[in-house]
Order: structure tokens, then C-alpha cells, then sequence
């Protein structure tokens, strides 16, 4: 079962701010009164534990607000972790990668809806980016941004064009099946893995409108990205992947830091 964890953040923290805030402007007064006026036998201790006898879902809400809130700033507004699932990304990311990504480099944007508040930097060509998946929103997905608005993008024999020029590779190493390429996007070198020629990834050529982006994964003739299910509109950026904290592939499997680094 798939769970908005975002979503629920954010119900989880109105609720308990909700629950606390009218707790100390409505019932809690009204503890304090209803204590004022029971016999007079009654000791201070007692009257000082009916003070603070609060019922167990405003004591719940007044310890796990403050913490919900800090979690819900930190990972809507600053910074999110995320965990690589599959090898798309290879060789810059490895399954099992925990990355960290900054979310309010392309913007400021409202949990949950997405929606752009405070407008920033935008996606270059180069950037590893965070994004919901188009045809699932649900899903988060991470793949190098390849077009930005005004581009053209073809890929055709495993060359990869922007506006009619190819971009620069140079070939590294045959690491068999796979051979290893170092590209030049933009400002970005980084490495990319192609396939054997038997093994093509979909070709074609691609327009980017405004507000859209053409993402592909590194792997690139293993990658599901912009050349089968479309670009990226502005409205489903989440971030700017930017480090590796940790590798840690399965349960089975131990932690490790080896990989601690930035994102190239």
C-alpha cells in the first residue's frame, strides 16, 4: 500500500497544533476555573494535580507538535532525504544511495500541492533532480535534467544532440556488458553508462516548452525517463539532489559511508 507520507505530515501537525492551541485557549482555562470552585477541603497538591491533569490526547498533541512542525519546515522547505531504488542513475548513483536533496533551490514551493511560492533558481542542464514521476504522482523519481525550456533534444545511434550539436563525450573504459563515457552537459561533466548496441534506448527528437524539462537517467540505455512517458512540468519539481550521506543496498546488507560525497 502507498502512503502520501507528506500528506499525512501535514494533517498530523494541524491536528496537534490545533488540539494544543485550543487546549490553551479554551480548555485549559476551563480546567483552571472548575478547580477554582471545588470545596475548599480539598489540599493545593490536589488542586495543583487537577491543574495539570490533562487528557491524554492534548498531552500527545502538546509533545508531538513542536517535533512534527521542525520535520514538517525542514523536509517541505529546506532539505529531504531520499533513497535510490533502482539503477537508472548508475554509475553516479548506486541502488541502495541515501541522497539528500535541497528543496528550495528551484523555489519555494507549498507541501503537498507543489504549488511554486517564492520563485529562485531554475533546473539547468546537468542538474540531478528530483521530481514526481508524470504518470504517477505518488512517485518520486531522480534523473539528470538533459532540455530546458527551448530546447530541442534528440538522441539517435546513442548520441545524444541539444539544439542540433552533440554533446561531448569521451569514452573512459569497457566495463563489460556496459561501457563507461564521460559528458560534458552545460557546466556538469559527469560519467554515463551506454549499452551494447543490441540494447538501444528509445530515439527520437523532443521540443521543450515553457515551463517543462527533459529528464534521462545516466543509465542511459536503462533508464525509463523523458523519451517514453514525456517531460516535466515545473509543478512536479520536488529538489536538487546535491549529496550522498549513506549506502546501505538492503536489511541484509551493512550500512556504509564510503560513498559520503556531493552529486556531480
Amino acid at each position: 500500500m502507498d502512503f502520501d507520507f507528506p500528506l499525512i505530515l501535514v494533517i498530523l501537525t494541524f491536528s496537534t497544533g490545533i488540539i494544543w492551541g485550543a487546549d490553551r485557549l479554551i480548555w485549559y482555562p476551563r480546567r483552571q476555573e472548575s478547580a477554582k470552585s471545588e470545596p475548599v477541603s480539598q489540599t493545593s497538591a490536589e488542586l495543583d494535580e487537577e491543574d495539570s491533569d490533562e487528557p491524554w490526547l492534548v498531552e500527545m498533541s502538546r509533545s508531538f507538535f513542536p517535533v512534527l512542525a521542525i520535520v514538517l519546515v525542514l523536509r517541505s522547505f529546506l532539505i529531504e532525504p531520499f533513497q535510490i531504488p533502482s539503477g537508472s542513475m548508475l554509475p553516479t548513483l548506486l541502488v541502495g544511495d541515501f541522497i539528500l536533496v535541497n528543496k528550495f533551490t528551484y523555489g519555494i514551493r507549498l507541501p503537498v500541492a507543489g504549488t511554486k511560492v517564492i520563485a529562485l533558481n531554475d533546473p539547468e542542464r546537468g542538474d540531478v533532480m528530483v521530481f514526481r514521476y508524470p504518470v504517477d504522482k505518488k512517485t518520486n523519481y531522480i534523473k539528470r535534467v538533459v532540455g530546458v525550456p527551448g530546447d530541442t533534444v534528440s538522441y539517435r545511434n546513442k548520441i545524444l544532440y541539444i539544439n542540433n550539436k552533440q554533446v561531448d563525450e569521451k569514452h573512459i573504459a569497457n566495463l563489460p556488458p556496459m561501457q563507461l563515457f564521460e559528458e560534458q552537459l552545460g557546466e556538469v561533466s559527469h560519467q554515463i553508462f551506454k549499452a551494447p548496441r543490441a540494447l538501444t534506448g528509445k530515439e527520437g527528437t523532443w521540443v521543450v516548452p515553457e515551463g517543462h524539462y527533459f529528464m534521462m537517467g545516466d543509465n542511459r540505455d536503462n533508464s525509463n525517463d523523458s523519451r517514453y512517458w514525456g517531460l516535466v512540468p515545473d509543478e512536479m519539481i520536488v529538489g536538487k539532489a546535491f549529496a550522498i550521506w549513506m549506502h546501505w543496498e538492503s536489511l541484509m546488507s551493512i550500512p556504509s559511508f564510503s560513498r559520503v560525497g556531493s552529486i556531480d
